[in-house]
């Protein structure tokens, strides 16, 4: 029996074939890293993801057909059908593809994590506040009251938890995907840089089946997608991109009641969006507005000096990490 030393060998006893011409071996296999070329892995990968993702769904379509207005079960769900099939994906890719542990993607606990985290979460707190002081000063924003002064606190506080828990599945996912796998993945193959702005767009694009999508809108999400590989690269890890996604989502439509990338979720504070389109996003959200650069900003300052004494932990280069 031929002897299979790590879950690659067929794919190189094929690649090795004298049967194969020797500019396919090349153009799909790397050598010296004894793996497929970034570009393969991230097909390859998207295959896999393609299918865990319709395999997960298809218990959930139904919920998929109902009409709007859609609760906090439907976020939840949503959020769900993101975080599994990305983090099955994900896993498989890194164990048989890219032969890299799944957690030096930038997933390493420690007590930093958990700072990472808060401190992404708090911060996204801060960012929408001051959107939604922007929008209200000059009468963009009309502030209509509570969510409890209409609904029984207890439907309210679990309202509130379970859209808290579906963001965390859908902040988990999505970083993991963009800012981990692809991100990661593409600047192996081309550079950090392609890597990061191929991935912003990608993120931008991603959203475009939501409700009442803009090209500004697009604009919007492409410099969120910049916000959060900011914060990736200057701690080299994914829990303040994590911390800053799940935040982000939470305090912009359930706390402050602004729509999420055009989805309109529970929210605690009942208001009515009024301004120029331009400077609010209208319909979509902040993402889609002016108002946006102003958080992104303040949120990007504060990153940097929370950070400026830091070391970034980014693995080095794939070539120079040793095979598990």
């Amino acid at each position: 029996m031929l002897p299979i030393p790590y879950p690659l060998s067929p794919l190189k006893f094929l690649m090795n074939n004298p049967n194969n011409a020797p500019s396919f071996q090349q153009f799909t296999y790397s050598p010296e890293e004894e793996r497929l070329r970034s570009g393969w892995r991230l097909f390859f990968h998207l295959l896999i993801l393609i299918f865990f993702s319709i395999l997960f769904s298809l218990p959930f379509a139904g919920l998929f057909l109902e009409p709007a207005p859609r609760g906090p079960v439907f976020f939840l769900v949503n959020g769900l059908i993101t975080a599994v099939p990305v983090t099955v994906s994900v896993y498989l890719a890194r164990r048989w593809l890219d032969r890299r542990p799944f957690l030096d993607l930038g997933l390493r606990w420690n007590r930093r994590a958990v700072a990472d985290l808060l401190l992404g979460f708090g911060l996204t707190g801060l960012m929408f506040a001051v959107i939604f002081l922007l929008e209200w000063a000059p009468g963009f924003l009309q502030f209509e009251g509570f969510a409890w002064q209409a609904q029984p606190l207890a439907a309210i506080l679990q309202a509130t938890f379970l859209m808290l828990l579906a963001y965390i599945f859908t902040g988990w996912g999505e970083e993991l995907l963009f800012r981990g796998y692809w991100l990661q993945n593409i600047s192996e193959g081309l550079n950090l840089s392609w890597g990061i702005l191929i991935t912003s767009v990608l993120f931008a694009l991603a959203h475009l089946l939501n409700p009442n999508p803009s090209f500004a809108a697009v604009l919007g999400l492409i410099l969120g997608g910049l916000f959060f590989a900011f914060a990736y690269l200057r701690t080299g890890q994914l829990w303040l991109p994590i911390g800053i996604h799940i935040g982000w989502n939470f305090f912009e439509g359930t706390i402050f009641g602004f729509q999420v990338s055009g989805t309109e979720p529970f929210s605690l504070i009942q208001q009515t969006v009024e301004g120029p389109e331009i400077i609010t996003g209208g319909a979509f959200g902040p993402e889609a507005g002016l108002v946006l650069l102003a958080a992104l900003l303040l949120g990007a300052l504060i990153i940097h000096l929370y950070t400026r004494t830091r070391k970034s932990e980014t693995p080095p280069h794939a070539s120079q990490v040793p095979h598990p």
